[in-house]
């Protein structure tokens, strides 16, 4: 894609978790570009804060909201603040993950915590307050970005597939329950991968970057799912690299 899908979003209001670096700006700044106010929801304040600042200057209604996903009391506070505002959340995107790559002999049992709690835990404690409140309203959308670990896995990578294969089949299930209880409300899973982001950089500093993909790539994915007509949804998007190794 190259940008050329089009989404209004003037009115409607997005979180972005995960929004402060990598792919969680780039969505960011795609969503705030379509006219939506963004929650950035982060652990990061000094690059949040930087990019909210940026885009603040170019008009966009984009706030910092410093949350833990990994704590379900500062995900519930923070629903009832924006509803206490009347902050309705009309797109929810659970972007926020890490990742410990290390054999699964030398793993700890804090390690593997941390991985799950963010990449499974806390996306499902922003669907459970999210989801009701999109219900009771009649509509919004749900996107969950997943990985080809959710399909696959590999030597080094036991927490991270286990997380985003749980995100998977929570999100599959949820797009489910959405279609018995409120066509109005989209969920959407987008699979990506082999992205030039710190989150890959970080732990992978030899990569061929040519090979990788623009986070922008799987940004604009995220507003195509948006931005299909209401009585259709996408469930899953998978946007990969060409020869990206690990799908399927």
């Amino acid at each position: 894609m190259d940008g050329s899908v089009q989404l209004d979003l003037r009115g409607k209001r997005a979180v972005v978790t995960g929004g402060a670096r990598g792919l969680g700006a780039a969505i960011t700044r795609r969503l705030a570009g379509a006219g939506a106010a963004v929650h950035v929801v982060d652990v990061r304040r000094e690059e949040a804060e930087k990019l909210c600042a940026r885009l603040g200057e170019d008009g966009a209604d984009v706030r910092f909201t410093p949350v833990d996903v990994r704590d379900p009391d500062e995900v519930a506070a923070a629903f009832r603040e924006w509803e206490a505002a009347s902050l309705q959340v009309d797109v929810l995107v659970n972007n926020a993950a890490v990742d410990v790559s290390k054999p699964i002999e030398h793993l700890s049992a804090e390690e593997v915590t941390r991985v799950v709690s963010t990449n499974l835990l806390g996306p499902m404690y922003l669907c459970l307050e999210a989801y009701r409140r999109m219900v009771a309203r009649g509509g919004g959308h749900i996107v969950n970005i997943l990985s080809t670990a959710s399909n696959r896995t590999w030597t080094e990578a036991g927490p991270y597939s286990a997380g985003k294969s749980g995100l998977r089949a929570f999100t599959h299930t949820l797009f489910k329950e959405a279609q018995r209880d409120c066509l109005g409300v989209g969920v959407t899973g987008v699979i990506a991968d082999g992205m030039a982001t710190p989150f890959v950089l970080e732990r992978f500093p030899d990569a061929d970057t040519a090979k990788l993909q623009s986070p922008d790539i799987v940004a604009d994915a995220v507003v195509y799912a948006l931005s299909v007509p209401a009585g259709s949804v996408v469930p899953e998007l998978v946007v990969v690299p060409r020869n990206e190794p690990s799908w399927p």
